[in-house]
Parts: C-alpha cells; structure tokens; sequence
C-alpha cells in the first residue's frame, strides 16, 4: 500500500481529436479546473433541490412548520430559546405571522389526514394557491415549536436571510417559504460544493458526491429545516478530514480556515455531530499548514466549539421538558430526561435491552430511510432508487484513493472509527432522553438520515482497512466511465424519487 500524496495516475486510450471533442472542449476546461464531481454536484444538487423545493406541497418537510417557526424567530432577533404560555404542559415557541399561520394550520391537517390509494394526499392544491397568495400579515400569534427552539441560530442563518430578504421584496406567503427554502438550498451548495472543490485532484470526490446527492440529503436541502446547514457541515468536514488525513494531501488556507470555522460552527448546529468536528485536533498539524507552537491551533478551535456546545446545551436544557407534547396526549409528560438518564446509568443492561429491541423491530426501517423517506408525507424513495444508490456507492467506493499510512495511522484511524461509533451511540441516547417516554419498550425517533453525516467517515475507515480498488485489465484505474456511472446511477436514483414523491403526493 502506498504512502505516497500524489495523485495515482490514470490512463485514458489516446486518440484523434474529433469534432465532438471540441465542442466538448469548455466543459472538460471547466471540470478540470472545478473537478469533475464538482460540476456534477453543481448540476445535479440545483436541479433536484429545487425540483424538491417546489415539488413539496409548504410546510411538509420533516418538521418544517416548527424549523420555520425557528428560523422566523433568529430572522427577526430570537436567538435564545423563548418559554411560552401553553395548558398542557412545559412549552417553547415564539411569534408568527397570522397569514403565515393559516398556511401552516392547513398543511398540519392536509399531511394528516390522508386518503386510501389511489387518491393523492394533497387534497385541494388550490387552498395552497389562495393560501400562499396571501400577505404576509403584520399581525403575529404565538406558535409552539419546543422541538426546533433546542437549536442554536447557526443552522437557521441562510433560512433567516431568506426569510429577510422574503421581507424585503415584500413577497406572498408562498413566495417567502419558497424563498427560505432556496435560500437553504443555496447553503447547501456553497458549503458541499467547496469540500468537493478541495477534492478536485482525487478520486475520492465520487464517493463525497455519492453522499451529497442521496435523495434525502437533497430533498431536506429544499426545504427548511436545521439539517440542510447541518448536512452540508458534517459533509465538508468530511471532504477535508478525508483530504488532510486518509489521503494525506496538505490543505489549502482556505481549506484550513474552512475546517476550523466548521469545528465551532457544527457543534452548534446539532449536538450529535460535535465528535465529527473534535476530528481535526487528530489530522497532523503539518497537513493544515501549522508548524511549531501554531500546531496547537487547532486544539483551541476544538477547545472553543466544545466549550460553546457545552453552553448552549446547558442554555436548551428545559426546552427537554417540553418535548413530551410531541408525543401522543397520552403520553404527555411521559418524556422525562432526567429519568431516563438516570436510568441509563442505573440500569445499563436495560438500556442495551431496549437498544437491542430497537434494532431488532426498526433497523429496515432505518435502512430506508437513509436513502429518503420524505418528509411528513412519509414517502419512501423506491427500491429502484435504492439500488441505483447502491450502485453508486460501490463503484465510488471501489475508485477511492489508496488511503496514506503515513497520516492515517492505525492509531488515527481507530480513533476516526471509535468517533463514528460514538456519534451513532450519540443518536439513540439524545432520542432515547428528549423524545422516548419512560419505559417505552424501544428508542423512538430514530430516523435513518441522522446517519447521513457520518457516512464519509464510515466508509472512510473501511476504505483503509479495506484496500478494494477497481483497476482493468492492464492495472489503470479507470474514471472517466466509473465516474459517469456514479454520476447517472445517482440521477437515476433522484429520477425515479421525485416521480414516486409526485404520483403519491400530488396524485
């Protein structure tokens, strides 16, 4: 295996020019200088992140009513969490304006009150026309969003200059929620886009891309939620960490800067993901560009994100009495964080009991999902969608760089894979504490696009201990065909998700 930080090299036939050739000339300039799963990333995100934006009826993202509750929120100065007056219980939220609260009101019944098949689940698509078409009211009511007001501001930024901007413009319900949602969409562009960018010169850039565009990864980019910023993080931490440490290559100051603004900015975008961003205390200093005491700096960034997540926990710590509200009425109050850890540390065995059931009865569920149940339609990507990802991920993987002994120790790498581990085991505590009632029989509210993230990561370490690449024939790693086959099999896959999503929603 080798050590080396150059590039392997790739043959590719020699042969004559044709006209074809030359027309085609611009866009093999263009992906030379951008890299060729940047461009394709390029394409393919902003086709199906608005396809998805536009395509899913307002409101019906994964808790998009409440992240837009919280966007709306930082958009307009609310940066921490905001009790509220509520009969039921313990409860957070914030104002809203009325217009927009109609809309909201309608999508909440629409998605819940759904046909047999055949019927399309929207039930009138001309209320969300005359219901979008409304102003945006200077009259504001309280809304309850307990859930998404745990949430620092940083994930909700472009969702709140969006909302800003929707503002300015003096837009209509449906042009300010499909404005927040570009908004996002955007972000998720830039911030992917520039981890692919660092990974130009390498091979690896596939199995980046292959991760960036799973339908569910784009279908959250068009629409408002705190993962769409999250996602894109997790994902260029994980181009650079894959860049400066498996692969060995130095990083760029732009690309140093980038990682070390993302281990602060990360921790506060979901909690489940700080370990992902600790990882850059692990890449040798030399890598980021740091020689000398300077090679300590990273250790202050890793420092102060820790140090800041740890405050803004602290900070959202009651809204966890509230979340029981999300719950079934009969199970109101029955989400006690603090009993649950208490269990959890007095009684480990039934923890790992519950664990092991939840695996058992919900591991295909968390499967699918992974590769996209959308939003509060619940519809799940196809199978052929499935196996196109599939398809994808293999040969991606099957081209990956060979991976440096030299930067990815046996040491480095254990830690990487312990980190991914504990970022999963993460998961199912933070669930089983703020959304899983006292002495349910598994973890409730696992979902499998909270695995999305620490994809990379995962496949990563698999790569350098499994040393699998694809050669032909004569030994050459071939990337222009595998790389077409990436870049299609995961079009196909959106293809084929967008249709399903639109004949079972709009019918």
């Amino acid at each position: 295996m080798t050590t080396s930080t150059e590039p392997e090299k790739t043959v590719e036939p020699s042969r004559t020019p044709t006209r074809g050739d030359r027309a085609l000339a611009p866009i093999r300039t263009v992906t030379r200088r951008f890299g060729a799963a940047t461009v394709a990333f390029a394409l393919v995100a902003t086709v199906f992140g608005a396809v998805f934006a536009v395509l899913t009826p307002a409101f019906w993202g994964h808790d998009e009513i409440t992240q837009f509750g919280r966007a709306y929120q930082v958009a307009h100065g609310g940066v921490f969490p905001q009790r509220i007056v509520d009969d039921r219980g313990v409860a957070y939220g914030g104002q809203i304006p009325v217009s927009v609260d109609e809309l909201m009101g309608y999508a909440f019944t629409d998605y819940n009150d759904n046909p047999d098949e055949p019927d399309a689940m929207v039930a009138d698509p001309g209320a969300y026309d005359r219901l979008g078409a409304a102003e945006v009211s200077a009259t504001t009511r309280q809304m309850w969003f307990t859930n998404t007001a745990a949430y620092s501001p940083v994930p909700y930024v472009p969702a709140a200059v969006g909302i800003r901007l929707g503002e300015a413009l003096g837009l209509d319900v449906a042009g300010l929620y499909l404005l927040t949602r570009f908004a996002g969409l955007v972000a998720y562009l830039a911030v992917v886009g520039f981890g692919l960018y660092a990974l130009r010169e390498r091979r690896s850039q596939w199995l980046v891309f292959t991760v960036a565009v799973l339908p569910i990864a784009l279908f959250q980019a068009g629409t408002v939620t705190a993962d769409t910023l999250t996602n894109a993080l997790a994902i260029m931490v994980s181009a650079l960490l894959l860049k400066a440490l498996f692969v060995g290559d130095r990083l760029h100051r732009a690309e140093t800067a980038a990682l070390l603004a993302a281990t602060i900015a990360l921790p506060l975008s979901k909690p489940t993901y700080v370990l992902l961003a600790m990882l850059v205390v692990v890449v040798p200093a030399d890598r980021l560009g740091f020689t000398g005491k300077a090679r300590f700096v990273p250790w202050v960034f890793a420092v102060t994100g820790g140090v800041l997540f740890l405050a803004w926990t602290k900070i959202a710590a009651p809204t966890g009495d509230g979340m029981g509200l999300m719950r079934p009425p009969h199970q109101w109050g029955q989400v006690r964080p603090g009993d649950q850890l208490r269990g959890i540390l007095g009684d480990p065995v039934q923890f790992v009991h519950t664990f092991g059931e939840s695996i058992a009865l919900r591991d295909h569920r968390w499967f699918n999902q992974f590769f996209g149940e959308l939003g509060f339609a619940y519809v799940d990507v196809p199978a052929i969608s499935v196996l196109a990802c599939l398809l994808a991920f293999a040969v991606s993987f099957g081209i990956v760089d060979r991976m440096s002994t030299a930067t990815a120790t046996f040491r480095r790498t254990l830690i990487v894979a312990l980190t991914v581990l504990a970022s999963v085991a993460m998961i199912y505590v933070t669930l089983y504490m703020s959304f899983t009632p006292v002495d349910f029989y598994l973890i409730d509210g696992v979902q499998g696009r909270y695995f999305v993230p620490l994809a990379i990561m995962g496949l990563a370490v698999l790569a350098r201990v499994v040393p699998l690449r694809t050669t032909d024939s004569d030994g050459v790693i071939p990337t222009r065909g595998t790389a077409i086959t990436v870049a299609c099999a995961s079009t196909f896959a959106l293809i084929a998700t967008a249709a399903t999503y639109y004949t079972v929603v709009w019918g």
